[in-house]
C-alpha cells in the first residue's frame, strides 16, 4: 500500500467519519465540540507520536506484537496479541451492529428479527473475500469507500451553512441532560485503533517514511470530519438531543429531505463495511504471526498467492461472528479496557526500547528520551478514568470492568498452554568441525 491507501485504511481503522459520535452530544454541543478537538491531543496525538517512532524503526509484519516481544520478551508479546485479539472480538461486533443499525432506518423490515443477524453475517462474508485479494485492494477500496461515504455529509454541511444563515432569531438548544463521562467514552472510541495499521508493515511501501505521515495526516483529518459536520448542525440550530446512535439520517431528513437522508444511511453501510474490512485485515495479522513464532497451529501462517493468511482470516471471522447483537455502549466500554491495556504495553515498549537499544535505527523519533516517557502518562489516566465511568455497565452477568479483568487474566494461561502444544524445539546449533 501507498500513502493513501495507508491513510483511507487507517482512517477506517480508527474513524470512519461521523457515524458514531451521535451520543457525544448527550453532553450538549459545547462540551461534545470542546471532546472531539481536546481528546485528539492528549489520547491520539500520544499514540500516533510512538507509533511512528516504532512502526519506522521496526516496520516489521505483527507490528505492535513485535514491538512488545522485542523489548519485553515472548511473554509479554503474546499478552499484546492476547488483548488485542480479545479486544477485537468486541470492537469487530460493533460495525456489523452499526450496518444493520443503519440499514433498518431506510428499510426496517430488512432487519427485523432474524434478518438482522443474516446480514451481520453476510458483511462478515464480503470482507472475508475481499480481504483474500490482497492488503493493496482493501487500501484502494478504502479510498473508494472514504470518498463514497463523505460526499453525502459535504452535502449536509452546505445545507445546514445555508440553514443556518437563515434562521430567525437566536440559536439555543435545551440543557443537555446526557452524562459527560459516556460522552468521552465515545470520543476515546472513535479516536482509538491508530496501532491497528502496524501489524501489515510488511506490506506498505516505504513504512519507515509513510507511517508517521500517515499517522498524523489522518489525525488531522479525522478531527475536520468530525468537527465540521457537528459544527454545522449546531449553526442550523438543531437541538443536540435529536442526536442518538444511527441519528444523522432523521436530522438529514428534516433539513433538505428523504434524499439526503437515504444517502445518509447508504453511507452508513459504506462506513461499516470500511471500518470492517480494514480491521479485518489488521487483525489478522496477529495470529499469522503467533503461528510464526510456535504460539498457534502452524496452519494459521497458511497464505495464499496474495500474501494473505487466509486460515487466520477464516478462523478470526468466525470469532467475531460469535459476538454479535450486544449494545453499542457494552461493546464500546469493553472494547476500551482492552484496548486499553495493550496499548500501555506499547508505550512501554516504546520507552525499554530506547534504553536496550539506543543505537537502533529510527528514522522518526517521538521526542528526547524525557519526552518519549512522559506521552503515556495522560492516556493511561483517560483509561483509568474509563474504566470508573463504565463500572456500571455490565457483560455476561457481572460488571464490564470484572468481565474486562477475567479475559485479561486469562492471557498468561494461553501463553503457558500455547508454548505446551505447538512450541517447535529449535535446532541445535551445527559446529565448525
Amino acid at each position: 500500500m501507498r500513502l493513501l491507501p495507508l491513510m483511507a485504511a487507517t482512517f477506517f481503522m480508527v474513524s470512519g467519519g461521523p457515524y458514531g459520535i451521535e451520543d457525544i452530544l448527550g453532553a450538549g454541543y459545547v462540551k461534545g465540540l470542546i471532546l472531539l478537538v481536546a481528546v485528539p491531543f492528549v489520547w491520539s496525538l500520544p499514540t500516533a507520536l510512538m507509533i511512528g517512532e516504532l512502526a519506522s524503526a521496526l516496520p516489521e509484519e505483527g507490528g505492535f506484537y513485535v514491538w512488545v516481544r522485542r523489548a519485553l520478551g515472548p511473554f509479554w508479546g503474546y499478552q499484546e496479541a492476547w488483548l488485542s485479539l480479545a479486544a477485537s472480538i468486541f470492537d469487530m461486533a460493533i460495525y456489523p451492529t452499526l450496518f444493520v443499525l443503519y440499514l433498518g432506518t431506510l428499510a426496517p423490515a430488512w432487519t427485523a428479527g432474524w434478518h438482522g443477524t443474516f446480514w451481520e453475517l453476510g458483511l462478515i462474508a464480503v470482507c472475508c473475500a475481499w480481504n483474500l485479494l490482497g492488503a493493496p485492494a482493501v487500501g484502494d477500496g478504502s479510498v473508494g469507500l472514504a470518498l463514497l461515504l463523505l460526499s453525502p455529509f459535504a452535502v449536509l454541511v452546505l445545507v445546514a451553512l445555508w440553514h443556518g444563515a437563515h434562521l430567525a432569531g437566536p440559536r439555543t438548544w435545551p440543557a443537555a441532560e446526557g452524562s459527560l463521562g459516556t460522552a468521552l467514552l465515545v470520543a476515546m472510541w472513535n479516536y482509538m485503533g491508530w496501532d491497528n495499521a502496524s501489524t501489515v508493515a510488511q506490506e506498505v511501501d516505504q513504512p519507515q517514511r509513510n507511517y508517521p505521515r500517515a499517522m498524523l495526516m489522518t489525525i488531522t483529518a479525522g478531527v475536520l470530519v468530525y468537527v465540521i459536520p457537528l459544527a454545522a448542525m449546531a449553526w442550523a440550530g438543531i437541538a443536540p438531543d435529536r442526536f442518538r446512535t444511527g441519528s444523522w439520517e432523521n436530522v438529514a431528513a428534516g433539513l433538505s429531505g428523504k434524499w439526503l437522508a437515504a444517502a445518509i444511511v447508504i453511507g452508513g453501510t459504506f462506513m461499516a463495511v470500511g471500518m470492517f474490512n480494514a480491521l479485518m485485515m489488521s487483525y489478522a495479522r496477529l495470529p499469522l504471526v503467533l503461528a510464526e513464532d510456535g504460539l498457534l497451529p502452524r496452519a494459521l501462517a497458511r497464505k495464499n498467492r496474495y500474501g494473505v493468511p487466509w486460515v487466520a482470516l477464516l478462523a478470526c471471522a468466525a470469532g467475531w461472528g460469535l459476538v454479535l447483537r450486544f449494545s453499542f455502549e457494552r461493546l464500546i466500554s469493553i472494547d476500551i479496557m482492552l484496548y486499553g491495556a495493550s496499548l500501555i504495553l506499547e508505550f512501554l515498549a516504546l520507552v525499554v526500547l530506547r534504553v536496550r537499544e539506543p543505537r537502533l535505527e529510527r528514522p522518526f523519533r517521538a521526542g528526547n528520551f524525557a519526552f518519549a516517557c512522559l506521552i503515556s502518562v495522560v492516556p493511561s489516566l483517560l483509561l483509568v478514568y474509563a474504566a470508573v465511568v463504565s463500572r456500571g455497565e455490565h457483560m455476561a452477568g457481572m460488571p464490564a470492568l470484572l468481565f474486562g479483568a477475567l479475559i485479561a487474566a486469562a492471557g498468561p494461561l494461553f501463553f503457558w498452554l500455547s508454548k505446551m502444544l505447538w512450541s517447535r524445539p529449535q535446532p541445535e546449533p551445527v559446529s565448525a568441525d
